[in-house]
């Protein structure tokens, strides 16, 4: 058997192997667990015990040989020159296959690019937030329905241990009162983000979903530069011929407030699941920021005025492209992605 052995080791050390096939056939005969090796260790067991230690070693030894021999013999094909011969030039081309950005994401970046040529910057915050900074300094009541547990993600109630409740945002105007707090005006910027609600999952809702708020604080900031600067980027977003319409509304945050809307995109007005059946679709809430807002920031009212507004991104990007159900953005649906343009 040692002669065997010994005989295998040169094999080894001897074998060249000129392609990949030689290369295989080298890892069959002697690696694999039906090679010669393997089967020198099968018959390992019946020699007699005073003979195993020594044959063990050198057949160990042996084994350790073809295996750094395959990896030798491997590393050296791999980094052989490709002769001109070897490549057919009569194939086809391999098409570049390009990824595709999300739907979501190529809409955040066109609410962007809108707001970013009328002058607002992008701003980002935490997702996870205390009570002050996502209801208290945006003047929610103590009794506000949108504090209790039905409507908002806690992670941790007020306790002797904790101050305030810590819970997921349920909107990004958090980063507006993080704003306020750190800047002086005049400020004017955008603050894209995900937020989340204790919602039931339908068509038209989830429990997570993007926004997009929008703030704007100066001297002689009025009810006008809202609405100019809102109908503008719904002509960008949808084109000339979308029509629009405000509807007052109450928020605790601004006062005026409005909602906007917008005519269905995807029923052309005649209507369908996503407005309703009504021919209108809200993308956004809006008004003026409340004067107790600014004073929770410390911004004089008297001095400064401002306007703020909010919209989810998942309804803008439906109307955008006529999309019908919400639920489609979060299943990742490889047919489904693959229909929007292409990274370039």
């Amino acid at each position: 058997m040692e002669e065997r052995i010994q005989t295998l080791l040169n094999e080894v050390n001897a074998y060249a192997a000129g392609d990949k096939a030689a290369l295989e056939a080298f890892r069959l005969r002697y690696v694999s667990k039906k090679g010669a090796v393997s089967e020198l260790f099968e018959e390992l067991k019946q020699v007699p015990v005073e003979q195993k230690k020594t044959l063990g070693k050198v057949l160990n030894q042996l084994k350790q040989t073809a295996e750094a021999r395959l990896q030798e013999l491997t590393e050296q094909l791999e980094s052989a020159p490709v002769s001109s011969a070897e490549i057919d030039l009569s194939l086809p081309p391999i098409p570049n296959q390009l990824g595709n950005l999300h739907p979501l994401s190529l809409t955040r970046y066109r609410i962007i690019e809108i707001f970013e040529r009328l002058g607002f910057n992008v701003a980002d915050g935490p997702e996870i937030e205390d009570d002050f900074h996502n209801f208290s300094a945006l003047n929610f009541p103590e009794n506000h329905p949108a504090r209790e547990m039905q409507d908002t993600f806690f992670i941790e109630k007020k306790s002797a241990g904790s101050q305030q409740d810590i819970l997921l945002r349920t909107h990004t105007s958090n980063v507006q009162i993080r704003m306020m707090e750190n800047q002086k005006p005049p400020i004017r910027a955008i603050m894209p983000g995900r937020v989340y609600r204790n919602e039931a999952i339908s068509a038209r809702a989830h429990c997570f979903f993007h926004q997009v708020e929008g703030l704007y604080v100066d001297k002689n900031v009025g009810f006008a530069d809202l609405k100019q600067t809102l109908y503008h980027f719904a002509k960008e977003m949808y084109g000339k011929d979308s029509k629009i319409r405000f509807r007052p509304s109450y928020f605790p945050f601004t006062e005026p407030s409005a909602e906007i809307d917008i005519s269905c995109l995807i029923c052309k007005g005649v209507g369908c699941n996503v407005c309703k059946h009504t021919g209108w679709v809200e993308i956004a809430g809006s008004g003026m920021v409340h004067p107790n807002v600014l004073r929770n920031c410390n911004i004089d009212p008297e001095e400064y005025t401002g306007f703020a507004f909010g919209m989810g991104i998942e309804r803008v990007t439906m109307l955008r492209y006529q999309i019908n159900d919400l639920r489609l953005f979060s299943e990742n649906d490889v047919r489904f992605l693959r229909q929007f343009q292409p990274v370039v």
